[in-house]
């Protein structure tokens, strides 16, 4: 059984597509649907603040949401976003 991607490392790969991704046409939906959860995932991956446990919801359904949206139907507990992108 795989354990999933850490909380810190769902909000580093979200951090990462938020500040990398963010005007690029093909992220477009994404980033313009999670308007919270991707900014949220940068505050919480620069220890700007502690997300609540609402706040860890809607990380965690952000990231349930780029993996659905890259097809990935299982976490093996990614590291880093070019796992998600690439597959490596």
């Amino acid at each position: 059984m795989s354990k999933g991607t850490t909380f810190e490392n769902k909000c580093l790969i979200l951090s990462d597509l938020w500040l990398t991704y963010r005007y690029d046409d093909k992220f477009a939906d994404f980033v313009s649907y999670n308007d919270v959860g991707l900014p949220l995932s940068f505050v919480a991956s620069e220890n700007i603040a502690t997300p609540s446990e609402m706040g860890k919801s809607i990380v965690n359904e952000t990231f349930e949401l780029l993996l659905a949206a890259m097809n990935i139907t299982d976490d093996p507990g990614f590291e880093d976003l070019d796992e998600i992108l690439v597959g490596e």
